[in-house]
């Protein structure tokens, strides 16, 4: 048995929001909460009985305290990260009303996180599970980071480890074809990949809409499972259990970040289970839930999967 069902690394961040209705450049207060893409779904996955890991290299002080408060809290073993003097990554979001987009400001240059190499980490330790998560966000940050998590997946495909990507496409980041040139090597070693129908045409030059793009990603790189979003258009899988359109039920957004993260956490419970197609329907119910409060990690208990639809109070 393994130690772990999934680890994953990535960057900690701290996410401060301008309240709806203001601007940066013009607000007296910000909310601040917790986030990073991996350590989101290592968080969610934690709430589902998951035995979870994230690594990272955080400072020292209050701010790198409350990230580590928020995940450990949910039961994210966090023992592999790296502990440091520096400066703690921030993004500064304006969540945006039509005809006004959201707007993220990343503030996370020279933290010591984007110094990583392979041997910051406890890789014997770190690969002692089922599934590694890595996504296309920190593969971005720097080559160093780039190069961290090629070497990661090739590893973890040497010992058996099964991978999951999310491509999670950051244009703030790098260029698409960047993107391209450092992840698609990485395909031959992925079992399951979650790739937008916009990232599926900006960064592998696919055609078409989502179901098309969904299909032609697995026909392509030849991959066991790959899971498709396009905004409210749906959600698509096809691999080894065959082909599948989720339509997507709108719901009211309180804080849209972290939402993406709670389907991918969604599927990846329904894939240690041995069934994606079921997965992905965790992960449309849970991404709804993340919608519906603040902060980057969806905050749940596995009853809430089957929650009933009422409008009363649960007693």
């Amino acid at each position: 048995m393994t130690t772990y069902d999934l680890t994953t690394l990535g960057e900690a961040q701290i996410r401060l929001t301008v309240p709806r209705g203001d601007r940066l450049a013009t607000c007296r207060e910000l909310r601040l909460t917790p986030a990073g893409s991996e350590a989101n779904v290592a968080g969610l996955l934690a709430q589902l009985d998951r035995r979870t890991a994230f690594a990272s290299v955080i400072p020292h002080g209050d701010l790198a305290q409350r990230f580590i408060d928020e995940y450990r809290a949910v039961g994210v073993d966090l023992s592999h990260c790296v502990r440091c003097e520096g400066r703690m990554a921030l993004y500064f979001m304006e969540p945006g009303d039509p005809p006004l987009p959201a707007k993220v400001v990343y503030d996370r240059l020279y933290t010591k996180f984007r110094e990583i190499t392979p041997e910051t980490f406890d890789w014997d330790a770190l690969l002692d599970t089922r599934v590694l998560f890595v996504t296309g966000i920190t593969a971005a940050l720097t080559d160093n980071t780039g190069d961290t998590v090629a070497w990661a997946v090739r590893e973890a495909a040497r010992r058996g480890v099964k991978v999951a990507l999310d491509v999670n496409y950051r244009s703030l980041l790098w260029t698409a074809e960047k993107a391209r040139s450092v992840l698609e090597p990485l395909l031959e070693h992925v079992s399951i990949l979650f790739c937008s129908r916009p990232d599926g045409i900006k960064v592998f030059g696919m055609e078409g809409d989502g179901p098309a793009v969904n299909v032609a990603l697995r026909g392509r790189y030849g991959l066991d499972h790959v899971v498709s979003t396009d905004a409210t258009h749906g959600c698509y899988y096809c691999g080894i259990e065959g082909e599948r359109v989720y339509g997507i039920e709108p719901v009211r957004v309180t804080d849209r970040p972290g939402a993406g993260d709670a389907l991918v956490g969604g599927a990846l419970h329904g894939y240690l289970n041995g069934n994606v197609m079921e997965g992905v329907n965790y992960g449309l119910r849970t991404s709804k839930l993340a919608l519906t409060h603040y902060g980057d990690l969806t905050h749940l208990t596995p009853s809430e999967l089957e929650i009933p639809t009422t409008a009363d109070i649960l007693r």
